[in-house]
């Protein structure tokens, strides 16, 4: 039963391999070109970073690693500011799917509640997902790029491959299935097999993914408001310039106590970031980073 599992479990990791390199990355290089963004990723080499993982850390100090990190003023050297965190996977069984999705959502949220830059949110997976876990990422704000098992199951039989099986297939026939796709799946059938998803699902599919992904990063902030965390009273502001000419010189009313300061925004999609950092100092970075993200995605538009 072994063997059948490890059969099972290798084809399993090169078609979800295949989706994360070979369809998702394409897309979201794409974009990260098209907005003038970084994408980081497993596939490539950085110097800034230790390994093959991506990691961050949320404002509790706890390290998550994910599969593609968007990122302004990035590059191989440097570390940019956060703008966008995605998370991949493939099903071929519907099964747990709704525990995967809690996973990678859990890993998601805690990003946005970091960062005020952290404006878009994605998971994107492929094969069989089942409604209430589909529901359950679309319910925590999380966007959702998703491609049914039969189109993926299309786009591998067009190229004369077979990545689905019936679950009582016996030990031997699963190992031979495994095996024989191995043997026929290199880089060149790769992109065949991504080529011919994309004209499976459809221009408009994949353009509608990226747009969702520009507009998540241009939503504008409608209210901008600082608290000194003993302060009863926000100061409130309805532009970046007022926010940005409050914190040069900010007057907040100081009691005994440790410094601490409250950070809320609300954005014209309706989100609402709210954070609570202790010192002036971490305040003004959050700030100045929001500020250089909304001058960008400006000058971008």
């Amino acid at each position: 039963m072994a063997k059948a599992s490890s059969s099972g479990h290798k084809l399993g990791q090169l078609v979800g391999d295949w989706w994360e390199e070979y369809v998702v990355l394409p897309l979201l290089a794409d974009i990260a070109k098209d907005l003038d963004l970084y994408l980081d990723h497993r596939f490539r080499e950085r110097s800034c970073r230790e390994g093959a993982k991506i990691i961050w850390e949320d404002e509790n100090g706890n390290k998550v690693d994910y599969d593609f990190v968007l990122e302004l003023n990035g590059s191989d050297k440097k570390e940019g500011i956060p703008v966008g965190f995605v998370e991949v996977f493939w099903r071929r069984g519907a099964r747990h799917s709704k525990d995967k999705a809690r996973d990678d959502s859990g890993k998601l949220m805690p990003m946005r509640q970091t960062y005020p830059t952290a404006r878009y949110l994605g998971v994107a997976a492929c094969g069989s997902l089942t409604g209430p876990a589909r529901e359950y990422i679309k319910l925590r704000d999380i966007d959702l790029f998703y491609v049914p098992k039969s189109k993926i199951i299309e786009a591998y039989s067009k190229n004369g491959l077979t990545i689905d099986y019936p679950d009582r297939l016996g030990e031997e026939e699963k190992a031979k299935l495994a095996e024989e796709f191995g043997n026929n799946f290199d880089n060149k059938m790769k992109k065949k097999v991504s080529d011919t998803l994309k004209k499976v699902i459809g221009k408009a599919t994949i353009q509608s993914y990226k747009s969702k992904i520009s507009s998540s990063l241009s939503a504008l902030p409608q209210e901008i408001r600082f608290q000194e965390a003993n302060k009863s009273e926000y100061q409130s502001f309805e532009s970046i310039k007022k926010a940005t000419e409050f914190l040069k010189n900010p007057h907040f009313e100081y009691k005994e106590g440790d410094e601490s300061y409250i950070y809320e925004i609300t954005y014209s999609d309706g989100y609402e970031f709210s954070r609570e950092v202790d010192s002036l100092t971490k305040l003004r970075e959050l700030h100045t980073e929001l500020v250089k993200l909304i001058n960008h995605m400006e000058k971008i538009s």
